[in-house]
C-alpha cells in the first residue's frame, strides 16, 4: 500500500445556482432546491459523450465552503438532535468535503447541463459526474 497523503482533485466544472450563501441553501434537494446549471470546462467536453436529457446522474462536488476541521455536528443544525459524527450525516463540514447530488439532466446545451433541484451554492466546484446505476447491468 502506498502512503501518499497528497491527492489532487481538479474541478471538471462549476455549478451556477440562484443560491449565493450557505444560509440560503436548503438542507436537501427535495426541500425547495432550485434548478442549476452545471458548466463543464471545455477540456472535458468529450467526457459528456452520450449523456442526454432525462439521464439521472450523481454529481460529486467539492463543498468549498465547508469546515474541514469539524468532526461532529448536530444533524440539520438543530441542537435538539444529538451530537453526531459527520460520517453519519450529510453535513458539508467534514474532513474531505465532498458532496453527492442525485440529479436529472433536463437539458444539455454544449458544455452546460441544466439539472433539476440541487442544493449546491453558486460556484461550487464539480469534481466528477457519474451515471445512476440500478441493476448493475449498466
Amino acid at each position: 500500500m502506498t502512503n501518499n497523503n497528497n491527492y489532487i482533485l481538479k474541478p471538471i466544472g462549476f455549478i451556477h445556482s440562484s443560491i449565493k450563501k450557505i444560509a440560503d441553501a436548503p438542507l436537501f434537494y427535495n426541500e425547495d432546491a432550485p434548478e442549476v446549471t452545471l458548466e463543464v470546462l471545455s477540456e472535458f467536453a468529450d467526457a459528456l459523450h452520450l449523456l442526454k436529457a432525462g439521464n439521472e446522474i450523481i454529481v460529486i462536488t467539492w463543498l468549498h465552503l465547508g469546515d474541514r476541521s469539524t468532526l461532529q455536528v448536530h444533524p440539520r443544525g438543530n441542537k435538539v438532535n444529538p451530537l453526531t459524527g459527520v460520517f453519519a450525516t450529510r453535513s458539508p463540514d467534514r474532513p474531505n468535503p465532498l458532496g453527492l447530488h442525485r440529479a436529472r439532466i433536463l437539458k444539455i446545451n454544449e458544455l452546460q447541463l441544466t439539472l433539476d433541484a440541487m442544493e449546491a451554492i453558486d460556484q461550487t466546484p464539480v469534481v466528477d459526474i457519474k451515471p445512476v446505476v440500478g441493476t448493475g447491468d449498466e
